[in-house]
């Protein structure tokens, strides 16, 4: 069976729900891109999305959310690049390793204030598990072979995880009252 991702194949680990943060790094050999992440990542997740960065062999990433707030970048930042300026979540990376630092909304959008981040890149342990795998059959659109999703979604779910072929239900949630009260549907006082 391929590689999901390291955090899910050799077994998911719990984290500490009191993690203070730590530094992300990239992959280089040296004069690594260092990002600042203060407190622990929110809705961790496995992602099959095409955007995401992935480690080599994964047909998943492992991604979470940070208020913007809470992260800074630390040291050799002159080495990040935005990947695609016209996705709605501008994914800095480092321009030597390719390792996708941070992920940041700028536009008008229900997550804007919160960047995606890869708390696999850091050096400390207790950041969140994941706890969904989202976007799962979008590995189709990658090449994976469409009879083998049965496994992915056993192998997810015998590690504890829903799979989803968006978001989770709460973060989908959050993304149709966002829009509810953009268009006038729900008052913003609600």
């Amino acid at each position: 069976m391929p590689s999901i991702h390291p955090l899910i194949d050799n077994g998911i680990v719990k984290g500490d729900p009191n993690f203070p943060g730590g530094n992300l790094y990239c992959h280089c050999p040296q004069d690594k891109v260092q990002v600042a992440i203060k407190g622990n990542v929110a809705h961790n997740h496995a992602c099959g999305c095409s955007k995401c960065w992935k480690p080599a062999g994964s047909l998943f990433s492992i991604v979470g959310v940070v208020p913007r707030e809470n992260l800074s970048v630390t040291a050799n930042g002159h080495k990040l690049g935005i990947i695609d300026q016209a996705a709605a979540i501008q994914r800095n990376a480092c321009k030597q390793c390719g390792v996708h630092m941070f992920g940041r909304i700028e536009k008008d959008h229900p997550f804007k204030g919160l960047d995606f981040v890869h708390a696999e890149l850091s050096d400390k342990k207790g950041w969140q598990e994941p706890q969904f795998a989202g976007f799962v059959s979008s590995i189709i659109e990658q090449g994976f072979r469409p009879e083998g999703m049965n496994e992915i979604r056993g192998k997810f779910k015998a590690n504890g995880l829903e799979t989803y072929d968006a978001l989770s239900p709460p973060l989908m949630d959050l993304i149709a009252t966002y829009t509810a009260k953009a268009t006038g549907a729900l008052q913003s006082n609600l």
